[in-house]
């Protein structure tokens, strides 16, 4: 039989600060230091490269939604004013 063994789960902080240390000493020198394994800290790192990626696309994303809607908005207030410009020339011509 075969024992299972529990992950170790970390906090964000604890991730946010072995990053820096790695940053600031290496990868390898961080991870025997906190006693993790290397690919810990490059699958953190690759997280939260993505994780700050991804935000940013949300900010763009975000900003063309605001300015589609504006256009949108725009639009709808042309489309009105000519409606009520079509009624007005078609009692006109009676």
């Amino acid at each position: 039989m075969t024992t299972k063994k529990n992950r170790k789960t970390y906090t964000a902080e604890f991730k946010a600060e072995a990053l820096k240390l790695a940053e600031r000493v290496g990868v390898a020198e961080a991870a025997r230091q906190l006693k993790l394994y290397e690919t810990q800290i490059y699958n953190w790192r690759n997280a939260s490269e993505k994780k700050s990626t991804t935000s940013q696309r949300e900010a763009e994303l975000a900003a063309e939604v605001a300015k589609l809607r504006r256009q949108l908005a725009d639009q709808a207030e042309d489309l009105a004013i000519l409606k009520k410009a079509a009624t007005y020339f078609a009692k006109n011509q009676k």
